[in-house]
């Protein structure tokens, strides 16, 4: 039986830096070389990044991708790379495609070259192309027609991409049909709770619907508000488990594979939903039997509070880096929120990186500007108090402000002087609501809501508690001090913008809440099913409402690293104005 030592670079790409993946590929690829490898793989549009959204429409981009693409291949060979074959995700377009109307303009496509001996000698598009959540790859791209299978040492190796894995047809069973005796998947499919399962049993299935040895290459790190955690898995055709890289961690599988022989003639003509072979035979010959010495290995998976704050601290800190900043500022207010923030800022980027500013007002209890400062010395970020008094009681004398145009002031003051310090610094300021606040509208336009990037804008509030106290639970396992302190926990939650207030004086109980919210804003069920799941009508009638009327609010809000199924991003659009309540 051939043998083939299969490379699978798990890695990090930026979107639009061509120059800097193929760097990137360049220095994996040596890695992978020097590992013995005799195939090696990169993710889903890794030498661009992904995704490109609006840059795929540039003729100017797709042919810049296309001439990187050749560059690559060639500074490979001239690098003494070039007898390894590598496979590598691209943004090309179709030569053939004739304008038709509802394809874009041009024929994108999202791609896949195999590189070899300083030449593209193979490339293959996209075939099933996603079209809902985050992606809108119909309104991008023009789909492939082929079935790409490479011969490699007396094997042949079937590819796909990403979505070509996720739906029934095409290019798996077309890789049975074509006797493929390996089906290599490159993907970038953003993380998302507990989709790792998911992702897994998807992959067992496809093995065992291709019957061979299926490798699920994954990209890892971040862009915007996406985050790539990673986890390749590669399984037998029996849907076995072979080998699993880490989560949220760039680095490069290598494994020794004992495949079937590819036939002695190779594939041709239209296999399954009218894909057209295309092979190419690199090297048809078997390698000479060899001990194998490399499994792999199996990275243990991360438990569920440990995986969303894993990616929390990966985007933040992708999204600092990537936009070519160096420090961020946070609002420190001694509340959960601002305080987990505060955390992942300093687990991203290093506390010496992180300032945090405590702005108290005459409403700040002692126990809260006393929590802000407790966590700036657990934690060593950089830390300053500057009260708002001064500035409040100025605009009040001129303005006579009550009620709640009296507590909006109080936060945008706040806001204000975050925007100044970060113009005047250089931070970037993080924003520290969470998804129950934003949800119902819980927030104040220009004042909690300034800010660059917003760190927990995909957590429920409940889920902040509960990372707040693992993240605590994690330092004292490791013998640190936990950094946020216990206070910030435990005592009730507060804008403190009027005295004695607290959050349930205008939100239900915050477990209550989030269910709610849950069913209504991730599920998109309506008002019927929520009281028939138990709720109270009076109070799902008020929360749904809440919901509704805070839309131009959210459109207002930062970008933030996405985590469930839908956050308030490009997946949840609603029309800003609309008439339409849910109703009993």
């Amino acid at each position: 039986m051939p043998q083939l030592r299969l490379a699978l670079n798990q890695i990090d790409s930026t979107v639009g830096d061509l120059s800097g993946n193929a760097e990137a590929i360049v220095r994996w690829t040596r890695h992978s070389a020097d590992q013995g490898a005799h195939l090696a793989a990169f993710p889903e549009m890794a030498l661009t990044g992904y995704p490109v959204e609006d840059l795929a429409l540039r003729s100017s981009f797709v042919e810049a991708s296309r001439a990187a693409l050749h560059a690559l291949a060639a500074r490979l060979a001239e690098e003494g790379l070039g007898e390894l074959p590598v496979i590598v995700g691209y943004l090309d377009r179709c030569e053939t495609a004739q304008p038709k109307y509802g394809q874009p303009a041009g024929a994108p496509q999202n791609a896949a070259a195999v590189l070899h001996r300083g030449e593209v000698v193979l490339t293959f598009a996209k075939h099933h192309l996603p079209n809902y959540g985050v992606f809108d790859e119909f309104r991008y791209f023009v789909p492939g027609d082929t079935m790409p299978i490479v011969r490699v040492h007396g094997v042949d190796v079937a590819l796909a991409i990403c979505e070509d894995l996720w739906q029934d047809g095409g290019r798996v069973p077309a890789a049975c049909s074509a006797g493929a005796g390996l089906l290599i998947s490159v993907n970038a499919s953003p993380y998302e709770r507990e989709k790792d399962d998911t992702r897994l049993e998807l992959v067992r299935k496809r093995a065992q619907e291709a019957g061979c040895t299926t490798a699920y290459l994954a990209m890892m790190g971040g862009q915007d508000e996406l985050v790539f955690d990673g986890d390749s898995i590669v399984v037998d055709r029996h849907g076995e488990v072979v080998a699993r890289a880490p989560q949220f961690a760039e680095g490069c599988v290598v494994l020794d594979l004992d495949l079937p022989a590819a036939a002695p003639e190779p594939p041709s003509g239209t296999v399954d939903d009218g894909l057209r072979v295309d092979h190419v035979v690199l090297s048809a010959d078997p390698l000479p039997a060899y001990e194998p010495e490399l499994t792999g290995g199996y990275a243990d998976r991360l438990d569920d509070d440990e995986e969303v704050y894993s990616a929390l601290v990966t985007g933040l800190r992708a999204y600092v880096a990537k936009n070519g900043f160096r420090s961020v500022l946070v609002g420190l207010s001694g509340g959960i929120d601002s305080a987990l923030v505060a955390a992942i800022a300093c687990d991203a980027l290093g506390a010496e990186n992180v300032y945090g500013i405590s702005m108290p007002s005459k409403y700040s209890s002692d126990h809260s500007k006393g929590d802000a400062a407790e966590l700036a010395r657990r934690t060593g970020l950089n830390f300053r108090t500057v009260p708002i008094e001064p500035m409040f009681d100025a605009y009040m004398g001129s303005l006579g402000l009550t009620g709640l145009a009296e507590e909006n002031l109080q936060s945008r003051l706040r806001g204000t002087m975050l925007m100044a310090i970060s113009n005047q610094e250089g931070h970037i300021v993080l924003a520290p609501g969470n998804k129950s606040e934003l949800a119902v509208g819980y927030s104040t336009l220009y004042g909690d809501s300034v800010g660059a990037y917003g760190p927990i804008k995909d957590v429920y509030k409940t889920s902040v508690f509960r990372l707040a106290k693992w993240r605590n639970r994690a330092a004292e396992e490791r013998g640190h001090t936990p950094p946020i302190p216990e206070n910030s926990i435990s005592k009730p939650p507060s804008a403190e913008l009027a005295p004695g207030q607290v959050d349930t004086d205008s939100l239900p109980d915050y477990p209550v809440l989030d269910t709610i919210l849950e069913m209504y804003v991730d599920r998109d069920q309506g008002a019927d099913a929520i009281v028939a799941a138990g709720y109270d009508p009076e109070l799902v009638a008020k929360t749904l409402r809440m919901v509704d009327t805070a839309e131009y609010k959210r459109r207002q809000y930062p970008p933030g690293t996405k985590i469930s199924a839908k956050g308030f991003g490009k997946d949840r659009r609603l029309p800003i104005t609309n008439k339409w309540r849910e109703r009993l």
